[in-house]
């Protein structure tokens, strides 16, 4: 349960960080309510998962899960620039959050 939790807050993380984006520097009222929602969230649910798995590990998931996942949805969504070193490297993260948990 704690790893699903974990992901999770994954994805609430890359909510997090494109919310932030589309803030706007925080001008953009409703953007920057779902910055600090999110934010909470995804920080709440690190806590709660980190009650049963190591802090090394669940923290290394976390931020793999919410680099790549922004990193994929800022190339679908916000036109970030699309490459296969950027592609590899992103395969490179999802690989180690894989390992992480295989191994942990």
């Amino acid at each position: 349960m704690a790893w699903i939790v974990l992901v999770l807050a994954g994805v609430f993380e890359v909510a997090m960080a494109l919310s932030l984006k589309l803030s706007n520097g925080f001008s953009n009222v409703w953007w920057a309510l779902s910055f600090f929602v999110t934010a909470v969230l995804s920080f709440g649910l690190l806590s709660y998962a980190l009650r049963t798995l190591e802090v090394g590990t669940a923290y290394a998931v976390w931020t793999g899960v919410g680099a790549a996942g922004t990193a994929v949805l800022g190339m679908i969504a916000m036109g970030d620039q699309v490459s296969l070193p950027r592609l590899i490297s992103i395969a490179l993260i999802l690989m180690g959050v894989v390992g992480l948990r295989l191994l942990a």
